[in-house]
C-alpha cells in the first residue's frame, strides 16, 4: 500500500501571476492524487476574495483595507510589467489566444479536486476581512493547522 503524498503551498502573495502559478502547482498535485492545501495567508486572501461587495459593519481601517484591496482573483494585479492595470488585460488576452485558464477557473477547478483552500484568521482579523467576503465551501484555520499539514507534507512551497 503506496502512502498518500502531501503538498502544501503558502499562498502570500497577492499577484495574479504568482497565484495563478501556486494554483497550478496545486491543481497538478491534485491531479496526481496528492492531498494539497493552499494557505492563503495576507495578500494571497485576496485570491480568495468574492468579486460582489458585502454589505458588512466595519471599522475605518478595515473599510479601507477593503476599498484598497482587489475583490477577486480576476482583479489581481501582475508582479511585474503592470502598467498602470494594462498588463494584466495582456497576459489574459495571451492567455485566451493559447487556451490557458485564467485564475478564477483554477480555483474553481481546485475545489472541485478537493484541493484544500484556508483563510488564515489571523490575517482576516488583522485587514477586516469577514467570511461572507471569501468564497464558499472553503476552511478558516491559523498558523498552527497549517503547520500540521505541512509538517507532513512531501512538498511544502511558499509563495
Amino acid at each position: 500500500m503506496t502512502e498518500t503524498k502531501k503538498t502544501t503551498i503558502v499562498l502570500f502573495s497577492g499577484d495574479y501571476d504568482k497565484a495563478m502559478a501556486a494554483y497550478i502547482i496545486a491543481n497538478g498535485a491534485a491531479a496526481y492524487d496528492h492531498e494539497v492545501t493552499i494557505f492563503h495567508t495576507f495578500w494571497g486572501l485576496n485570491a480568495l476574495r468574492k468579486d460582489e461587495k458585502a454589505r458588512l459593519k466595519k471599522g475605518f481601517m478595515e473599510k479601507m483595507f477593503g476599498k484598497m484591496m482587489p475583490r477577486g482573483a480576476d482583479k489581481m494585479g501582475l508582479s511585474k510589467m503592470h502598467f498602470a492595470g494594462f498588463g494584466p488585460k495582456m497576459i489574459k488576452q495571451v492567455m485566451k489566444k493559447h487556451n490557458a485558464m485564467p485564475l478564477p477557473d483554477l480555483i474553481e477547478m481546485a475545489q472541485e479536486q478537493d484541493v484544500k483552500l484556508v483563510a488564515c484568521t489571523m490575517t482576516m482579523d488583522l485587514l477586516g476581512l469577514q467570511k461572507e467576503e471569501l468564497l464558499e465551501n472553503i476552511e478558516y484555520a491559523g498558523v498552527a493547522a497549517y503547520l500540521g499539514d505541512a509538517e507532513k507534507g512531501n512538498v511544502n512551497l511558499f509563495i
